[in-house]
């Protein structure tokens, strides 16, 4: 059953905590579907979805894309974050005003008040991508929280600790869910198991994951 949220983070019973700075908002970006679906559409047609590599020639298994100040980036130069598309030189495209409202909400529900995103990494999971165990450290300000919003297909979210061995968990992500870390938990481990085949009325045969950081 899921555990009703403590700490005075959020009302909802559905809502689970994860850490001291750690919360999954249930549902949370559901009533904004529509829009962020909407934005999302653009954004693919201006930067579209992309396989990137790793620094040591791996290809990683779910696509991406950016919008916002900032994308990250990566390839055999390192992982990284730029102003503009290595694909078409261009700027990344503007941060939808409907991303940023999700992101700044979701994060004050979590007691991180005024967290304005800079970058929104966008991806787009097949069925059997996956996203291994990782930190996010590739940020200027560790103070800033992470937020991570879940659309599409359902995913199990892993969360572990300060190391890669540490004991973790998971959670199983629905369509509208919304993980916000920081603090405490901002360099905890954490991944994505292999999505699972199937369809979404709204999103297809696909998970889409929109997450929010302050890059710079």
């Amino acid at each position: 059953m899921p555990r009703q949220l403590s700490l005075g983070l959020a009302s909802s019973l559905s809502d689970i905590v994860l850490g001291e700075a750690a919360v999954v908002l249930r549902g949370f970006a559901r009533a904004t579907e529509d829009a962020l679906l909407a934005d999302l559409a653009h954004i693919a047609q201006a930067a579209p979805f992309r396989h990137m590599t790793t620094p040591g020639g791996f290809t990683m298994s779910a696509a991406m894309t950016n919008c916002g100040g900032f994308g990250w980036v990566s390839d055999a130069t390192g992982y990284r974050y730029a102003a503009r598309d290595p694909v078409s030189g261009l700027p990344w495209p503007p941060m939808p005003t409907s991303f940023a409202a999700i992101a700044s909400a979701a994060a004050a529900r979590a007691r991180f008040p005024s967290f304005e995103p800079d970058a929104c990494l966008v991806n787009r999971y097949a069925p059997g991508a996956r996203l291994a165990l990782h930190q996010d450290r590739d940020e200027r300000d560790f103070t800033a929280p992470i937020v991570s919003v879940s659309l599409g297909l359902p995913a199990t979210f892993v969360f572990g600790g300060g190391t890669r061995s540490a004991k973790s968990v998971r959670v199983p992500l629905e369509h509208g869910d919304v993980v916000v870390w920081g603090g405490a938990d901002r360099l905890r481990y954490h991944g994505v198991l292999p999505v699972l085949q199937g369809e979404h009325s709204r999103v297809g045969a696909y998970r889409i994951n929109l997450t929010f950081r302050k890059a710079m």
